[in-house]
């Protein structure tokens, strides 16, 4: 791969479609879109043009637009073709633009590579789009767009220009400390600064759980006995037959999971095996697996039917917040023993558990800039650890060099320092086209 190569992919959805759009960008991007269209000298319109093999046979009729560097997305020559979106029309353009010299196909991610090796994005913003693209809710989106168009990377520069200023101050102390030019009040200013910025991120960094909900989803275990309505409950809930229910104790061996969207939050729903006594060595299993998915969540949702004695406790699923539910409200009286009684045969009670479900994931996320990625926290905590450092050593020169170590930490989330080895990584996680 070299950057000095043209580069293009199909940048739209699967096909077929309604239109495909195919993205050429590079130094001979322009070159290459006349070869098969014409002269584009000058154009800074959508033009409707014919594309032609070499042989001069009709390719396709189709919009060109030109995007001349820097003011592209990649921040080089681009050229898009809006093409019908049949895969025999692709397939032919392709092998056109194959053809040309210096000109290949893109690899994963290698738009978005060059729009941030030529500061077009950080690595913070190429996050976030990556997350946009994958946005399936509503909240998932919104936190994309907070990284993707700029925000966090914004907050992390002021702290690093923040910490910048401060070492300037500081380093004007040692160097004219005999000299009546710098105060000493200006250092008692200086370490206030830094204990405010200490506290506002530890406040951000507070928020990682949240931004970690959002993006991959908030787990939630339905468990409890045989034949107390899980299986129904999560059928229920994802109103489709994901589960098979029967009056059989014991049907559900394995863990299912569904995926729902609970006003625009990603909620992971996971229905587990009846939790009794077994011989069976396969039933053991599941609630073996059903245990670790219970320890493993976010929330349980711990079922029993009206009037039962399970002999089921909080203890079974660990420091896991709990909602105990009473099933089968149809057949029963509502009993005050359960946080909320319900039926999922006939719907009564199920909007009140969406709305407490809701309540809990809500909760973790207040639409505020928080961190959704372990690279983004890691450094994050290592630019707090190295401000604490700083805000407690006694020497000065050495908080000088804590505080450079904590912009130092701050400039790699974004990538702005030393970010080389995680380059590859982050971009091969993108779509070919992107």
């Amino acid at each position: 791969m070299t950057g000095t190569d043209t580069i293009f992919a199909l940048s739209s959805g699967t096909l077929p479609a309604g239109v495909a759009v195919i993205r050429l960008s590079g130094p001979k991007a322009f070159e290459a879109a006349e070869t098969l269209v014409g002269s584009l000298t000058g154009s800074r319109k959508a033009l409707l043009r014919t594309l032609k093999r070499a042989d001069g046979s009709l390719l396709d009729q189709g919009l060109v637009l030109c995007f001349r560097g820097p003011k592209s997305f990649t921040g080089e020559d681009c050229i898009e073709f809006h093409l019908h979106g049949s895969l025999a029309v692709v397939a032919a353009v392709s092998a056109e633009l194959s053809a040309m010299p210096e000109v290949r196909f893109a690899e994963a991610g290698e738009f978005s590579r060059r729009a941030f090796e030529n500061g077009k994005l950080d690595l913070v913003e190429v996050e976030g789009l990556a997350d946009l693209i994958a946005a399936e809710t509503e909240m998932q989106r919104r936190l994309a767009v907070e990284q993707g168009f700029g925000g966090q990377s914004e907050l992390y520069m002021q702290w690093a220009e923040r910490l910048t200023r401060a070492r300037a101050l500081i380093e004007a102390e040692l160097d004219f400390a005999d000299e009546d030019d710098v105060p000493g009040s200006v250092s008692d200013q200086v370490w206030r600064d830094v204990g405010s910025l200490y506290e506002e991120l530890t406040n951000h960094i507070s928020g990682a759980r949240g931004g970690e909900v959002i993006r991959d989803g908030f787990k939630v275990a339905i468990t409890g006995p045989p034949n107390a309505g899980k299986s129904t409950l999560m059928n229920a809930l994802a109103g489709r037959d994901i589960a098979i229910v029967t009056e059989i104790a014991g049907t559900t061996r394995d863990v299912l999971q569904v995926d729902l969207d609970l006003d625009g939050y990603l909620v992971k729903l996971f229905d587990t095996a009846g939790i009794r006594e077994s011989e069976d060595r396969v039933e053991l299993e599941g609630i073996r697996r059903a245990h670790l998915t219970a320890q493993g969540a976010d929330l349980v949702l711990l079922l029993e039917e009206i009037g039962a004695t399970s002999g089921l406790t909080d203890d079974e699923v660990g420091t896991v917040p709990v909602i105990r539910i009473g099933t089968k409200l149809d057949r029963h009286s509502a009993a005050s023993s359960y946080d909320i009684c319900l039926s999922a045969e006939t719907g009564e009670g199920l909007q009140i558990l969406r709305d407490a479900i809701v309540q809990r994931v809500s909760s973790l996320w207040a639409g505020s800039l928080v961190p959704n990625r372990t690279r983004q926290l890691r450094y994050l905590e290592e630019a707090s650890h190295s401000i604490h450092e700083a805000l407690n050593d006694g020497q000065l020169d050495l908080r000088a060099e804590h505080l450079r170590a904590a912009a130092s930490s701050l400039g790699r989330i974004t990538g702005r320092v030393d970010v080389e080895q995680l380059l590859d990584l982050i971009f091969s996680q993108f779509c070919i086209g992107k």
